[in-house]
C-alpha cells in the first residue's frame, strides 16, 4: 500500500512539475532574445562608431526581423523532416556564428548582413519552439508554458540588454557581440544536456500547405494582429535610447538604468500576459491592446518629463510583451479549428508576423525620426498602429468568440 502510494505520489509530483526541455527552450531563448534586443541600446554607439546616420542604424533592427520574418515560415518548412533535436543545436550554431560575424564586421554592410543571419536561426528557434513548448504540457496550460518559453526574451532584456549596452557604451559594441555569442555557446550546451531526442514532430509540410494557412481568414487575420498590436511599441522601443536621452536628458549610463527597469516590466508583463489568456486569447488581447495604446499616447505628454516618463515606460513594459502568449495561442486555436495539422505552420507564420511588425515599427519610427514631427512623436504614432490591432482583434473576437 505505502510503494503504491508513493508511486502515486511521485507519479502526480511528475505531472506537476515543469519538462527539463522547456527549460532547455527558456535559456536558448535569452540568448536569442539578447542579440534581438541589445542593439536598440547600441544604435548611436554603433551610427558613431561606424560613420553612419541614426536611421540607418535602425536597419540593424528592421533587417534582422526580415531575416526572422524569412526564416520562420520558409526555413521551418524546409527542416521540417530533421530531428527537433538536431535542428536546435544546428539552429545554435547559426546563432554563434552569426554573432561572432558581427564583433569582427569591419563595415555596416557586414554588420547589417550578419543581423540578417542570426535573424533565420531566431525565426527557425520560436517557430518549433513554441509549438514544442505547448506540446509539453496538458491543454489548459499551453499558453502558460510558451509564456515560460517567451520568458527567455523577457529576462534577455531584464538582464542581458541592459548589461549588452553597458558593455557595448564603455568597451566597444563589438564586446558585446562577442559577449552574446558566448550566451549562444550557453544555449547549445543547454539543449544539448536537456533537450530529449524524441520530442514529438508534426509531419513535414509543403509550402502548398502554408498558403493554405495564409488563405484561412481568421488565421490571416491573427497575422495582421500580430504585426500591428505587436509592431505598434516597436515605433517608439526601437528608438527608446535616443529618446531618453535627447527629449527626457538622462545620461548614457543611466539609460542603461531605465533599459533595466523595462525590462523588468516586461517580464512581470509577460507573466501575465500567460496566465490571463488560457482560455479566451481574444479577450484578453483586447484588453492588453486598449491599455498599451492609452500608455503610448500618454508617454508622447510625459516624455519630457523625467519622473513621469519613467513611470509611464514602467507601465509600456509590463503590456509590450504580455500579448505574446496570447497571439501564439491565438494562431494555433484558428489552425486546430479549421486545418488541423498545420499548427507548426501557423505558428512560424506567426512568428513572422511578430516580426514583420518589428520591422514596420523600425521603419516608421525611422521615418518619424527624419520627419518635421521628431523623434518625441514616436509614442503615439505607435499607439495609432495598437490602434489598429486592437481593431483587427475586435472583427475577430466578435466572429470567433475565442
Amino acid at each position: 500500500m505505502e510503494t503504491s502510494t508513493i508511486h502515486r505520489d511521485t507519479t502526480v509530483a511528475k505531472k506537476k512539475s515543469l519538462p527539463a526541455a522547456l527549460w532547455a527552450l527558456t535559456i536558448s531563448a535569452f540568448a536569442i532574445g539578447t542579440t534581438e534586443f541589445v542593439i536598440v541600446g547600441l544604435l548611436s554607439t554603433v551610427a558613431n562608431d561606424l560613420g553612419t546616420s541614426l536611421t540607418s542604424a535602425g536597419l540593424l533592427v528592421s533587417l534582422y526581423a526580415i531575416g526572422v520574418a524569412i526564416g520562420a515560415p520558409i526555413l521551418t518548412a524546409l527542416t521540417g523532416k530533421i530531428p527537433r533535436k538536431q535542428l536546435l543545436m544546428g539552429i545554435m550554431l547559426l546563432f554563434i556564428i552569426g554573432n561572432g560575424l558581427a564583433a569582427i564586421s569591419p563595415s555596416f554592410e557586414l554588420l547589417l548582413l550578419s543581423r540578417v543571419v542570426t535573424g533565420f536561426a531566431h525565426g527557425v528557434f520560436f517557430s518549433i519552439g513554441s509549438t514544442i513548448a505547448a506540446s509539453l504540457v496538458p491543454k489548459d496550460k499551453r499558453a502558460t508554458a510558451i509564456s515560460i518559453m517567451f520568458a527567455g526574451l523577457t529576462v534577455a532584456i531584464v538582464t542581458g540588454v541592459p548589461l549588452g549596452t553597458y558593455i557595448g557604451q564603455n568597451f566597444g559594441w563589438r564586446a558585446t557581440f562577442i559577449g552574446v555569442a558566448l550566451l549562444g555557446l550557453v544555449g547549445a550546451i543547454a539543449s544539448l544536456a536537456l533537450v530529449p531526442k524524441n520530442i514529438k514532430q508534426s509531419a513535414p509540410l509543403r509550402f502548398i500547405d502554408q498558403l493554405k494557412v495564409i488563405k484561412n481568414p481568421s488565421i490571416l487575420l491573427v497575422l495582421a494582429i500580430t504585426a500591428f498590436g505587436y509592431g505598434g511599441t516597436f515605433v517608439t522601443f526601437t528608438y527608446l535610447t535616443p529618446l531618453l536621452e535627447e527629449v527626457t536628458g538622462f545620461s548614457s549610463n543611466m539609460t542603461s538604468v531605465f533599459l533595466l527597469i523595462y525590462g523588468i516590466a516586461i517580464a512581470i508583463g509577460n507573466i501575465i500576459g500567460g496566465k490571463v489568456s488560457n482560455n479566451k486569447p481574444g479577450k484578453a488581447l483586447l484588453v492588453m491592446f486598449a491599455l498599451q495604446a492609452i500608455v503610448l499616447f500618454v508617454l508622447y505628454f510625459t516624455a519630457s518629463s523625467q519622473i513621469f516618463a519613467i513611470i509611464t515606460l514602467f507601465f509600456m513594459g509590463i503590456l509590450a510583451f504580455s500579448n505574446v502568449p496570447a497571439l501564439q495561442l491565438y494562431v494555433v486555436k484558428m489552425a486546430e479549428k479549421y486545418l488541423p495539422g498545420t499548427e507548426d505552420v501557423a505558428s512560424a507564420l506567426n512568428i513572422a508576423a511578430f516580426n514583420v511588425g518589428i520591422a514596420i515599427g523600425a521603419y516608421v519610427g525611422g521615418m518619424v525620426v527624419e520627419s518635421s514631427l521628431g523623434i518625441e512623436a514616436t509614442p503615439w504614432v505607435g499607439g495609432i498602429l495598437v490602434i489598429v490591432g486592437f481593431l483587427l482583434t475586435l472583427v475577430l473576437f466578435k466572429r470567433e468568440k475565442i
